[in-house]
């Protein structure tokens, strides 16, 4: 099979890059053919003026993208295109070059974009859906969501308005694929097709093998920025009654606050590693009891669950969005009341002091892992999805075309 990629890369390295490196990586290992299709939105650098206005312009309709597209399907003849994110630089407009070329779109949803400016359903440090199911998401743009700019955001809320409008989310896209079944819940709040989303989760490419022993540590690895719930991951260890080593494994905009509050609060069980580098992690985990993940927003899937399945670790996570979903509570891991400093810190109590049930939730964690997360499992979930894509009645395809 031949397989057009297509991908917006953010100006800062993130999950979705590395989601569509291991896919494109699991496709060329088994004989596809992977045409890339990337731009980057390092592109939009020192625009001011004219140009800043044009990449708003741009946002909504790109044509050297539909170009672009149009002529790379002409050359490489593609059974499907694969598109991951496509703001800004790429945009909807790329879909209406495949139209015209017959080929079939699936489309991930890494991201809540398609309902929120910001992609994240998030503002001021809590869940916010304010925008869900409005045909012009107004109150993004009022509070300036995506990047702290109103005229940012408004770039992002037209074009999300605008292609509602040409009904490019219904018609345009075969099949979108959501990484756990909350997100496909809230697409579908949102008003896209039921019958167009399927779940297909995210895979690690490496099998990092189980830890062996109780760990000696909790361990949180990821940004430390304010929708993961540092603050009450911090707040839940000062409650604590006995000391409960923690490392915190990476980087962000908190570091420096996190630092002084550690020391403030007299935290000497709490460890800033800062960031460690990928082939770390998994040394890591093998030595962890558990991981704490007190995210405070709804995520998508995280990997960081996913690594520590693999490695047979338990999860103490947020009841919160896709990771009450994915972590079984009494089985690869706890729940605890999201935001609630009171409630971690009882659970992170109550899995400390009882390792051997922990060390059983982590052998459910790893079984989850092998039925769910590895390259196999995954490889049989995107054929089926392409072949989902592919098998689209061919007069629904004509109306398609006939209609640009």
């Amino acid at each position: 099979m031949r397989i057009l990629v297509a991908h917006n890369a953010y100006q800062h390295r993130g999950g979705e890059d590395a989601v569509l490196e291991a896919e494109a990586q699991l496709l060329a290992e088994r004989g596809h053919v992977v045409i890339r299709y990337l731009r980057s939105n390092d592109e939009l650098r020192n625009r001011g003026g004219f140009s800043l206005l044009r990449a708003g312009f741009e946002t909504v309709w790109a044509s050297q993208s539909f170009r672009e597209v149009k002529a790379l399907i002409e050359k490489e003849k593609p059974d499907v295109a694969h598109f991951h994110n496509t703001l800004a630089v790429i945009s909807p407009s790329a879909y209406y070059a495949c139209a015209e070329t017959g080929v079939r779109i699936v489309q991930a949803l890494q991201n809540y974009r398609l309902l929120c400016p910001a992609a994240t359903l998030m503002r001021d440090g809590r869940v916010c859906e304010d925008c869900q199911g409005r045909s012009v998401a107004w109150p993004g743009v009022v509070h300036a969501c995506y990047r702290d700019s109103r005229a940012a955001t408004a770039a992002v809320a037209s074009m999300l308005a605008v292609h509602r409008a040409m009904g490019t989310w219904r018609k345009r896209v075969d099949v979108y694929v959501a990484p756990t079944e909350f997100a496909r819940r809230k697409f579908v709040e949102g008003g896209l097709p039921s019958e167009k989303i399927v779940v297909k989760p995210n895979f690690l490419s490496c099998d990092p093998g189980t830890k062996t022993g109780a760990g000696a540590y909790a361990l949180f690895i990821g940004r430390l920025s304010e929708e993961k719930g540092l603050r009450v991951l911090l707040g839940a260890w000062g409650l604590l009654r006995e000391t409960i080593p923690l490392r915190i494994a990476g980087d962000g905009p908190l570091r420096e606050e996190l630092g002084r509050e550690i020391g403030a609060k007299g935290l000497t069980g709490v460890e800033l590693l800062g960031q460690v580098p990928s082939e770390e992690i998994a040394g890591l985990l093998h030595g962890a009891r558990f991981l704490v993940f007190p995210s405070v927003w709804y995520e998508g899937l995280p990997m960081t669950i996913a690594e520590a399945f693999a490695c047979g670790v338990p999860v103490i996570a947020s009841r919160l969005g896709a990771m009450e979903e994915i972590v079984e509570d009494g089985k690869t891991g706890l729940h605890f009341a999201p935001g609630d400093e009171a409630d971690l810190s009882a659970k992170v109590e109550c899995a400390w002091t009882h390792a051997e049930e922990m060390q059983e939730m982590g052998r459910a964690a790893r079984r989850e892992f092998e039925e769910k997360y590895t390259g196999a499992a995954n490889y049989k979930r995107l054929m089926g999805i392409y072949e989902m894509a592919m098998t689209k009645p061919v007069s629904e395809m004509a109306e398609l075309m006939t209609e640009r």
